[in-house]
């Protein structure tokens, strides 16, 4: 009986196997040397992979190697390379060896291999202190006691400044007069050599470099550690320059005077910990954004554990119009939508961590970009008139856990991770409540809302989908324990610990497998019908389709 049990869960395990279709291979290009480095360009034609003496280019298209050289071959001054950044606008890469306070840098074109300039005066360097301004081919340039201006293609210094201090963030160009409205940031992992740092927005004129005017912010603008997205955003109109960061921040476009500010510090790094061996951690999304309607704006207050509120301002004159209730004792509020006349509050839950670590590859120490999501407790859901801020309901159904909330037009959806909820914006009462076990796809970890009415219910296992409208299970995927890597649409990548990639359709749930080496790195093409593979001396372009 037992050699038949075995022979039996044996057959089903070849049945599933033969069942599952693998990711088509569009084509497969070895290298002539190890991939410790790696960067595809996702709107652009070509991408490269590197060890830390050797680099090519390849076509996106094709796989074709398009150049193949040393690094000594493309700049003598160059024996091996710590780091790579490529700056695919200008089509330029830089190139660093790392040696004591002897730093030497190579500017390259991507498309030929061939070295622009080099240069040894800018020394410790790194990615967060480069920001290329596309308008004007250039780069602005972080050093401990100025910013330089100098030409992508030539490296030329237009200009340097000792009155803008640290990394320029986010910025508006005004071409009609050549200058630059811009937020500075402190450096990722340099912050310790500057001195005189203050929160500064500025406006520059490009030409000279003259600070027009400047003034101070609330808050720590910065970009996600991995991803480099801007945390907060900037722009001007009417007039006025708006920073949405912390709350919001609104200055006169011509004199920088500030004309009104409902923003706080917000230390988000406190919410969880920081994981063994990061070397550098950021926390994302523990803090709902703005909510901006017509000419009214609502502002989640984060000033400590012991005050915090909602307050809704009126968007051109600051003017308080209310100040919600307090809500006590949160240490994250992630979610705030504005339904059908209710602002929604999501108190606790899934929130974005991003980190890297260095870690020891055969002989090689390499670096490991980490994307993962942590929850965080108390949780809870609040309800509040969005005409004068008074609470009209809290749901205790979510005390235990909750991952996050999205919204189908009126109808509101909330999952503990182990069901989905519909709520009723009246009252709070759930209009169902489905367990996200009917999947199969173990505990969900998030949800995402799909076309007009369906959730994408990510879970430990595979990715499954429910009808936002009635709750029932529409489609399922079960795979291998993984957690979510990328989506663009409908397609959905899950990833392993041991790099292994599923590639998921939300239309039908069903994926394409593909079982990549430990350790191999993985991109989503902007369109999502491609993933580029790198794994030792190997890429590798799969379908998604």
């Amino acid at each position: 009986m037992k050699k038949l049990m075995i022979f039996a869960v044996l057959l089903l395990s070849m049945v599933w196997a033969k069942a599952q279709e693998d990711m088509t291979t569009v084509w497969e290009t070895k290298l002539g040397h190890q991939i410790l480095h790696a960067g595809t360009s996702l709107e652009g034609e070509h991408s490269y992979a590197a060890s830390d003496k050797e680099m090519s280019l390849f076509d996106n298209t094709t796989g074709k190697v398009i150049w193949e050289k040393s690094f000594s071959e493309m700049a003598p001054k160059l024996r091996k390379i710590d780091e790579l950044i490529p700056f695919w606008a200008s089509s330029t890469i830089f190139l660093f060896d790392r040696k004591l306070g002897k730093d030497q840098i190579a500017c390259i074109n991507l498309e030929t291999g061939k070295c622009l300039w080099t240069t040894d005066k800018y020394q410790d360097l790194d990615e967060s202190m480069i920001t290329y301004i596309s308008e004007e081919d250039c780069f602005a340039i972080t050093l401990k006691k100025e910013l330089v201006y100098i030409k992508a293609q030539t490296g030329e210094e237009l200009w340097s400044t000792e009155k803008f201090k640290g990394v320029v963030g986010k910025y508006i160009y005004s071409g009609s007069d050549h200058t630059l409205t811009m937020v500075n940031f402190m450096p990722t992992l340099l912050g310790s050599l500057f001195s005189g740092f203050k929160n500064q927005i500025a406006k520059i004129d490009l030409k000279t470099g003259e600070i027009l005017w400047e003034n101070t912010y609330i808050g720590l603008a910065e970009k996600k550690v991995i991803s480099r997205q801007p945390i907060f955003d900037l722009n001007v109109s009417n007039g006025k320059v708006f920073l949405r960061l912390n709350g919001m921040q609104v200055y006169d476009d011509k004199t920088g005077a500030k004309i009104w500010s409902a923003a706080y510090d917000f230390t988000p790094e406190r919410v969880v910990g920081k994981p063994m061996g990061a070397k550098a951690f950021g926390v994302y999304g523990a803090v709902a954004d703005p909510i901006i309607d017509g000419q009214d704006i609502y502002i989640l207050d984060m000033q400590s554990r012991s005050k915090q509120y909602v307050k809704k301002y009126d968007l051109n004159t600051g003017k308080l119009l209310w100040t919600s209730p307090e809500i006590k004792d949160a240490k994250a509020i992630p979610g705030m939508k504005l339904v059908n006349g209710k602002i929604l509050l999501q108190i606790g839950g899934v929130v974005e961590k991003q980190y890297f670590k260095m870690e020891r590859s055969g002989d090689q120490v390499v670096r490991v970009d980490v994307i993962e999501f942590d929850n965080v407790n108390p949780c809870g859901i609040q309800a509040l008139n969005a005409s004068d801020g008074k609470l009209v309901w809290e749901s205790e159904r979510f005390r235990k856990g909750i991952t996050n909330m999205i919204s189908f037009g009126e109808n509101t959806i909330v999952c503990s991770g182990k069901a989905l909820y519909s709520l009723d914006l009246e009252t709070g009462k759930e209009k169902y409540e489905v367990p996200v076990a009917k999947g199969g796809v173990g505990l969900a970890t998030q949800i995402q809302p799909f076309k007009e009415d369906v959730i994408v219910v990510v879970g430990e296992k595979g990715v499954s989908t429910f009808d936002a409208n009635s709750g029932d299970l529409l489609h399922s995927g079960k795979y291998r324990t993984s957690s979510l890597e990328d989506r663009v649409d409908n397609i959905l990548i899950m990833k392993t610990d041991k790099a292994d990639i599923g590639t998921f359709d939300l239309n039908t749930c069903k994926y394409k497998d593909f079982k990549a080496r430990t350790g191999a790195l993985t991109t989503l093409s902007r369109d999502g019908n491609f993933v580029y593979v790198y794994e030792k001396k190997v890429v590798t372009k799969l379908s998604t389709h």
